[in-house]
């Protein structure tokens, strides 16, 4: 007796959709992740606030976020689409919206790279397979150039503002949540957005200026930079994760983002199980209510956010309620992930993943 096939259900298509979806993200940064960590440690060593203070060396952070790590990110999801061909007019368009943004523009490089890319497999597929073989080359020159060159002028007077747009709309609720006394909520904002790598326009771009504005000690120096929910993420990981992979890696990860203050390295994880973003949520408003009820805060903003940064610039006296803010958002965001990978239990989700899961992306 032959079983019928059961039709995939309304949750199941969503949560493979999602999980496609980050595979996808995760696939144009994994790839760079080494780009990142370099980045990180720069930063890290050699900005004023850093171990060893070296402003010569130090020119090399902007460039770095401004434009190299975007333009990797562009480049490969161009060619996760197209190809070569796709990953140089990636690289190309991500040059435009890269120029024409006064912040990181990695997330506009997630859009531009991959849409470059697929224009251009559009023209190959509908007219540039129909060039005569003598003239096949300079078509396929041409072709990326101009498709490259529109989507650069594109990305920078279209795609960038409209990304720097929704960064403005992210500070003004974060604002309002301030004014109204909520500011563990904004939680539901920040985390999110440093998933899909806004991290550096949320914390430099919103977060800073409303703490300067402040003057002295402040809490929204210690929001976006507290490494605590991504501890408790990849602890979940590294105990309960559902892939011999994963749980290899996440110790590694965690002794990058808890120390070194590279947070990006567990956006990935996230990103291919979206649903570890209530987890992030979750520790992240945790800690900000307890830096609230204690009155943490710090004199400046911490760049990258390691505890080592962090601790380096809490006011003398003001230990206690920022080492306390870390450890519950830790805590928590273990204890939440924990759950959703349901303890070690979901084993049976990894067919599934590795299904939807690109070259590269580390499934959990």
């Amino acid at each position: 007796m032959t079983k019928t096939p059961v039709a995939p259900t309304k949750s199941s298509q969503a949560r493979v959709a999602a999980q496609r979806f980050g595979g996808k993200l995760a696939g144009m940064v994994m790839p760079n992740i080494g780009a990142f960590i370099a980045w990180g440690l720069i930063t890290a060593l050699f900005i004023p606030a850093g171990w060893t203070p070296n402003a010569h060396i130090a020119q090399l952070v902007d460039p770095m976020i401004n434009y190299l790590l975007p333009v990797l990110i562009g480049y490969t999801g161009g060619r996760i689409v197209h190809g070569q061909r796709g990953a140089v007019v990636g690289a190309v368009a991500t040059v435009g919206i890269a120029v024409g943004a006064s912040i990181p523009m990695v997330l506009g490089a997630m859009i531009v790279g991959p849409l470059a890319g697929y224009l251009l497999k559009l023209f190959d597929e509908h007219v540039g397979h129909r060039s005569a073989p003598g003239f096949k080359m300079l078509v396929d020159n041409f072709s990326a150039g101009i498709i490259g060159g529109l989507m650069a002028v594109l990305g920078m007077l279209g795609i960038g503002p409209v990304v720097q747009w929704i960064t403005r709309g992210l500070g003004h609720g974060v604002q309002a949540l301030i004014d109204a006394h909520l500011l563990p909520l904004v939680s539901v904002i920040v985390e999110p957005a440093k998933i899909l790598f806004l991290n550096n326009a949320v914390n430099h771009g919103i977060l800073g200026p409303l703490g300067v504005a402040h003057g002295g000690k402040a809490i929204e120096f210690l929001i976006e930079p507290n490494p605590g929910p991504g501890l408790g993420i990849l602890l979940a990981i590294t105990l309960f994760g559902s892939t011999r992979a994963a749980r290899a890696t996440a110790p590694g990860a965690i002794i990058i983002q808890f120390l070194g203050g590279i947070h990006e390295i567990y956006f990935p994880y996230v990103l291919a199980q979206p649903r570890l973003v209530l987890a992030a949520i979750a520790g992240g408003a945790s800690g900000v209510l307890v830096f609230s009820i204690t009155g943490a805060g710090l004199t400046a903003t911490p760049s990258p956010g390691s505890i080592i940064a962090i601790l380096a610039l809490t006011p003398s006296g003001g230990y206690s309620g920022v080492v306390l803010g870390v450890a519950v958002a830790a805590g928590v965001s273990f204890l939440v992930a924990s759950a959703l990978l349901k303890f070690g239990r979901g084993k049976e989700e990894i067919d599934k993943v590795k299904q939807v899961a690109n070259g590269g992306t580390l499934p959990v």
